[in-house]
């Protein structure tokens, strides 16, 4: 449940921490007091979106943050999203005068849609103008999949597999001539290449082949001179160096330093004699080759031939032809119509499979739904009427399904049902869509709820069973209401109140827990206006203790989930 908010330089509010209990909780106040202010800091905490205009007046920044008992199912999340699991979750957000936003979940930094995720196994809020949505076709049908308990993941995956095997079909008809002209390009340059079979680092060890080759001779009269001057001629290196060696043995025994200076020509005598001999062997396998060398100019020349028509460096062939046969591949399956037949039918088939699931789902859920909806309209002023789920196919399939899904209302007995967007009467409306909120409050996981204002358009004995629905509602869970109905307040277990004052011109928004006669007076303020009178003091007093000791009440539907 929440158990804290706290707000800073939100709107009108200056600075607001909000201690919350289990159980039913309301919140009154005069019209525009700023009643909703609360909920609109909680909404923003949970992640929607936000701009500079939530900063109140000449303040920097604006910081809310909700504390939420931490939900079992949330801890495996939380941990693959990086955040330290606790007992208690602790969601913040600020955004500053220029509009950016910061988000934080347990100390540690967070995204907006991060809250967003988390904020919706939290809280599930029902606002004043919950009806509206019930007019609209997507959110009726969310509403009855919700009921049902469909995961549509299988439909859309196998709609947008389906879509998009039908699009591959319909475009490979409409381009066979395209894709053949195509194919034969690409046909007749694999084929060149294929005659010259390039390999992947031939071309640089072709390269390096030729240089050596083509400059072979100036190579050979190279070495040869450099046998002579290191060893096989008169005055050679090596002669002169064993001459040193010679004529330094001969005076060591007089001066022992030389000795490391006969080492060291000792070391270059070495060196020298493997020079030689490298020498040497590099002449007896450094023939002139012809031959080869007319094969290298001959490789080289087809290699710069397709080089230069295809307008790339010779390196890049080997690439370039596992590209055109990757695309060639691909071209040919293009062109496989039966194939992309098959597949479009295989996708279609699966389609299908998924939609009578889903269908199935409904057709199950619609009279549960119905059911539920009707007895929960019999204790709001409609006693009589009925509620239907219709369920319309769809002469084509649709992304969401084979059908459509609308809700039809008879507000009295005898009366036909009628779609719900035709029903004239604005209390109707409101009160079939509270019979909805409180049919479906316990879909999901939220351990809190909060109505704002749903109880708009509704007075009198419905006021009365609104409160005690609330109230039973608030037995399972924690329940959070903003209301101008005393005969909701009266049913509260716990009462905040929300004022508004100016000071130096400045206006700010406060709220106080009320009980006793604090409690009475706000009960009997709603009542009566601004002018209490010992008839609007005793009224409170008699719908508290009515509240305290309700007449029996049919309980909330209870959601029966398939399987």
């Amino acid at each position: 449940m929440l158990r804290r908010i706290a707000l800073r330089d939100f709107v009108i509010v200056h600075a607001l921490e909000v201690e919350l209990a289990p159980g039913f909780s309301v919140l009154t106040g005069e019209t525009g007091a700023g009643k909703s202010i609360l909920i609109d800091a909680l909404q923003l905490a949970l992640g929607a979106r936000g701009d500079a205009g939530v900063v109140r007046e000449g303040a920097a920044r604006t910081e809310i943050s909700a504390e939420f008992d931490s939900p079992a199912a949330l801890a495996a999340w939380l941990d693959e999203a990086g955040f330290q699991p606790d007992e208690v979750l602790l969601l913040r957000r600020s955004i500053d005068a220029q509009g950016k936003s910061r988000a934080w979940i347990n100390g540690s930094p967070a995204t907006v849609a991060q809250l967003k995720a988390v904020g919706e196994r939290l809280v599930d809020i029902h606002g004043q103008h919950a009806w509206q949505s019930l007019t609209r076709p997507e959110s009726v049908r969310g509403l009855l999949d919700a009921y049902a308990g469909c995961d549509l993941t299988p439909l859309a995956r196998a709609w947008t597999d389906w879509r998009a095997a039908a699009q591959a079909l319909e475009d490979a008809r409409a381009g066979q001539d395209h894709l053949q002209r195509e194919r034969e390009r690409l046909a007749w340059q694999i084929g060149e290449l294929d005659k010259l079979s390039p390999g992947p680092d031939e071309w640089a060890e072709l390269d390096a082949e030729h240089r050596r080759l083509s400059h072979a001779q100036a190579l050979i009269d190279a070495v040869q001179a450099a046998l002579q001057a290191v060893s096989e001629s008169e005055g050679s290196a090596d002669e002169l160096t064993a001459r040193a060696i010679d004529g330094l043995e001969a005076v060591a025994d007089y001066d022992g330093t030389l000795a490391n200076v006969i080492e060291v020509l000792r070391s270059a005598q070495a060196q020298l004699e493997d020079a030689a001999h490298s020498l040497n062997a590099y002449l007896r396998h450094g023939e002139l080759d012809p031959a080869r060398l007319q094969e290298l100019d001959e490789r080289l020349s087809s290699w710069l031939g397709l080089a230069r028509r295809y307008r790339r460096p010779p390196e890049e062939l080997p690439a370039l032809w596992a590209q055109w046969k990757e695309e060639l591949a691909r071209l040919d399956a293009a062109a496989d119509l039966e194939g992309l037949e098959r597949a479009a039918a295989q996708a279609r088939k699966a389609y299908d499979q998924a939609a009578r699931e889903v269908s199935r789902a409904r057709r199950e859920a619609a009279p549960r739904l119905a059911q539920a909806v009707t007895q929960a309209m019999q204790q709001l002023g409609m006693a009589g009427g009925r509620f239907e789920v219709a369920l319309v196919p769809h002469d084509a399939p649709q992304s969401h399904g084979l059908e459509s899904v609308e809700f039809l209302v008879a507000g009295h007995a005898g009366s036909s049902p009628r779609p719900l967007a035709k029903v004239a009467s604005g209390g109707e409306l409101s009160r079939i869509a509270l019979a909805i909120a409180v049919t479906t409050s316990q879909l999901g996981e939220a351990g809190t709820l909060i109505f704002d204002e749903i109880d708009a358009g509704v007075g009198g004995a419905v006021a009365d069973t609104v409160g005690r629905l609330m109230k039973q509602l608030g037995r399972d869970r924690q329940v959070l209401a903003v209301t101008h109905l005393p005969q909701v307040a009266a049913c509260a277990d716990h009462h905040w109140v929300v004022s508004k004052t100016t000071e130096a011109g400045r206006t700010t928004s406060s709220l106080r827990d009320v009980a006793g006669e604090a409690r009475v007076a706000e009960l009997a303020r709603m009542l009566g206006g601004q002018q209490l009178s010992g008839t609007s003091f005793a009224h409170a007093q008699e719908m508290l203790a009515t509240a305290a000791t309700p007449p029996g009440l049919a309980p909330v539907p209870r959601v029966r989930r398939r399987g």
